[in-house]
C-alpha cells in the first residue's frame, strides 16, 4: 500500500507488478480496478473487487486498486460520483508513470461499476486533457454497475469492448434497469441465476466469466 498525492490530498493505492517489476518485459496490459459506494462500506477490499483483482493477477496484468477519497487513508470527503472520476484517473496518471504497460483492462463493481464507465469515457474521448493519449482500452468490465442510483442516460461505450455482468436475485440495483443499460450499450451481458448484489457464494463463477468475457474462454 502508498499513498499518492491527490486533489483531495493523498489516495490509498494498492499495485501489484508481475514478476515485482512494474516494467516487466512480458506484460502490457494493467488493470485499473474501482470500489463500491464508500457511503455502504464499500472499499478496495471488497471481495468482488478482489476477485477482479485475482482475475487480472493471474492473466499476467499488473493490478491497481485503490480506496476512493474519503475511505481508507484517502482523505477527502465522498463526492457522489464526480470527485470519484477524479481519483481514478489520478490513478491512472500516476500509473502512467510507473509503467510502460499501455493496455487497459477497467473493472468496476457496483457504484465503482458506474464510476469505471464514466473513466472509460474519459480515456476514450479526453485523454490527451488527462495526458493519457498513449493508453489503449482493451476490456469494460461493469459489474452489477449503479445504472439507476446515478445519471446513466448519456453514458457511451463501444459495445465491442464492453460487459456487464450481474445476478438476476440482486437486492440493491433492480436487474431490470441493468439489463436495460445493457441493450442500450449493445454490450454483452452474462446474468447469474440466483446470485445477489455481492454474488455470495458465486465468486469462482464470476472470476470464470471474467475469463470468458475477456479471452473468450471458461476458466
Amino acid at each position: 500500500m502508498q499513498l499518492i498525492p491527490a486533489p483531495a490530498g493523498v489516495l490509498e493505492v494498492d499495485a501489484l507488478w508481475q514478476n515485482d517489476n512494474p516494467n516487466d518485459p512480458n506484460t502490457d496490459t494493467v488493470a485499473l480496478l474501482c470500489h463500491p459506494n464508500p457511503l455502504f462500506d464499500g472499499t478496495m477490499n471488497n471481495k468482488v473487487v478482489t476477485t477482479m483483482y485475482r482475475f487480472a493477477r493471474d492473466n499476467g496484468m499488473h493490478v491497481v486498486r485503490f480506496n476512493f477519497r474519503g475511505v481508507g487513508q484517502s482523505t477527502g470527503e465522498h463526492d457522489y460520483a464526480e470527485g470519484e472520476v477524479v481519483d481514478a484517473m489520478t490513478v491512472l496518471q500516476w500509473i502512467a508513470e510507473q509503467t510502460n504497460a499501455r493496455k487497459l483492462w477497467l473493472g468496476g463493481f457496483s457504484f465503482g461499476g458506474y464510476v469505471t464507465a464514466r473513466v472509460a469515457e474519459q480515456v476514450l474521448e479526453a485523454a490527451h486533457i488527462w495526458g493519457l493519449g498513449d493508453f489503449e482500452v482493451t476490456k469494460i468490465a461493469l459489474i452489477a454497475p449503479s445504472v439507476e442510483k446515478n445519471d446513466s442516460t448519456d453514458i457511451n461505450l463501444p459495445a465491442d469492448r464492453t460487459f456487464e455482468i450481474y445476478g438476476n436475485a440482486d437486492e440493491v440495483i433492480e436487474p431490470d434497469n441493468m439489463q436495460v443499460f445493457a441493450d442500450r450499450l449493445g454490450i454483452e451481458v452474462s446474468v447469474v441465476d440466483g446470485a445477489g448484489h455481492f454474488f455470495h457464494g458465486r465468486l469462482s463463477e464470476l472470476k470464470g466469466l471474467l475469463d470468458k468475457h475477456s479471452f473468450g474462454q471458461d476458466s
